[in-house]
């Protein structure tokens, strides 16, 4: 029997086609080479409004990401890094798992979660990195073993994810299966 995985990524700024959201769609592509099923949450779709836990209304892209991460099997949360974290765009979607406290599977327990930080410099894409894997283990999720650091000052993704460092696509392709990998053997 063949297995589907779902891996949800979230990501990118709001600014369409960033370079991290075209990180996320590279690790994406790594997971559909896996065998899995991808949804990727980006740009405008993250526009959400602050997260508030006693409003009980959610706006459309609230909704489509809540939902999302219930279905997801995996997931990979890539952000740029803004003052040595990741970005608040990112933050406050990520405070929006706080719907799923409630959920069969909640916050993001038992899951891969691959993460990626994008940034001018090392120190930032570093510690944008280390950032959202301590927020990935406050959410209960699995940080993949590996995780991607991308110096957008000496690499540059293009629009379908290409790359001229073939290490960085290796990379961030890895990421992707490294969460599908999981979640076909949690399954």
């Amino acid at each position: 029997m063949i297995m589907t995985v779902t891996v949800v990524g979230i990501g990118g700024s709001v600014r369409s086609d960033s370079q991290s959201e075209r990180a996320l769609h590279a690790v994406l592509a790594g997971a559909r080479e896996a065998g899995a099923k991808v949804h990727a949450i980006t740009g405008s779709s993250l526009v959400l409004p602050f997260f508030d836990p006693s409003v009980t209304e959610r706006t459309d892209n609230a909704h489509e990401l809540v939902e999302a991460l219930r279905a997801a099997d995996g997931v990979v949360i890539a952000s740029p890094g803004y003052h040595g974290t990741f970005s608040g765009l990112i933050k406050n979607a990520l405070d929006y798992v706080e719907d799923l406290r409630e959920a069969d599977r909640p916050y993001l327990e038992g899951r891969a979660v691959g993460c990626v930080g994008t940034a001018y410099g090392w120190q930032a894409t570093v510690t944008t990195l280390q950032q959202l894997r301590s927020v990935v283990h406050a959410l209960r999720g699995w940080p993949t073993p590996l995780g991607a650091a991308v110096n957008s000052t000496e690499t540059r993704l293009g629009p379908g994810g290409e790359c001229s460092d073939p290490k960085v696509v290796s990379t961030l392709h890895t990421v992707g299966r490294q969460v599908t990998d999981f979640a076909l053997r949690s399954s």
